[in-house]
This record gives structure tokens, sequence and C-alpha cells, in this order.
């Protein structure tokens, strides 16, 4: 038998809280975690690595019903490679439109922010003009 961790363990390793790592059990998030002679929950390895799965999964947007059924065919077995491979393309092709539209987005700030440090750097106002305000340029280019 494989050994086993603690709640308190999993929790620390996947920065989940106890509460939720319940929560994440009775949802059917993650597959059962038996128990110990005192009825503790023993989570093994396997546990622990479908738990840090599960949370990159719904870190990148997979929906709690999307991230339910993929567990669910987890428990049955090599029948399910193939419908959880295409869950996984689904999702990572969407995770790839989001990468492009964060990066358009990182972009856009980017822009900004190369604008105001010009901006400042020049003294100037948003229409062009110099600023007249004693001591703004120095406390407004205390970012750049």
């Amino acid at each position: 038998m494989s050994p086993t961790i603690t709640i308190g363990e999993v929790a620390e390793r996947t920065g989940l809280s106890k509460d939720t790592l319940r929560w994440y059990e009775t949802e059917g998030l993650i597959p059962d975690i038996r128990r110990d002679g005192s009825g503790y929950r023993a989570y093994d390895e396997q546990a622990v690595r479908m738990i840090e799965l599960v949370i990159r999964l719904r870190r990148t947007g997979l929906p709690v019903r999307d991230a339910k059924d993929f567990v669910a065919m987890t428990r049955q077995g090599a029948a399910t490679h193939g419908r959880r491979l295409a869950l996984l393309h689904e999702h990572r092709d969407r995770v790839i439109a989001q990468l492009a539209q964060l990066k358009g987005d990182l972009q856009a700030i980017d822009d900004k922010i190369a604008h105001y440090s010009e901006l400042i750097e020049q003294g100037r106002d948003c229409d062009g003009r110099s600023v007249s305000e004693p001591g703004l340029r120095a406390r407004q280019g205390s970012r750049i």
C-alpha cells in the first residue's frame, strides 16, 4: 500500500483549504478518497495529482460540470480515454484563444504604460500641453 497524505498536507501542497478539498470531494471534483482506521481522509499520490490537475483545469476556465465529467470518466477506465482526450483538446483550444486575447490585452496595457511614461518624461499633459504644476513630474515619475 502506498503512503498516505493527510488533508492538511494536501491543503498545504495544493493551496486549497481543507474545506475546499472536502467540497471538491462532495461535488465529485476529485475521486473518492479512502479513509484510514480513524475515519480520516487518507490521500495517495494519485489523488493529489488528480487534485492538482483539477486545480489547473479550473484555473484555466474549465466549467465545474466538465471537471466533474472528467473525474467521473477516470473512474470508468480506459473506455473513456477518447472522451477525456476530446474534452482536454477542446479545453486546450479555449485556453489558447484566451492566451491570444490576454496577449493582446497585455500589449494594450504596455502601450498605455509607454504612453504615460513618455508624457511624464516630457512633462506634458495628454493634450500635449506642458505640465506647469511644480513637482508633479517628479511625483508621477516615481513609477517609471
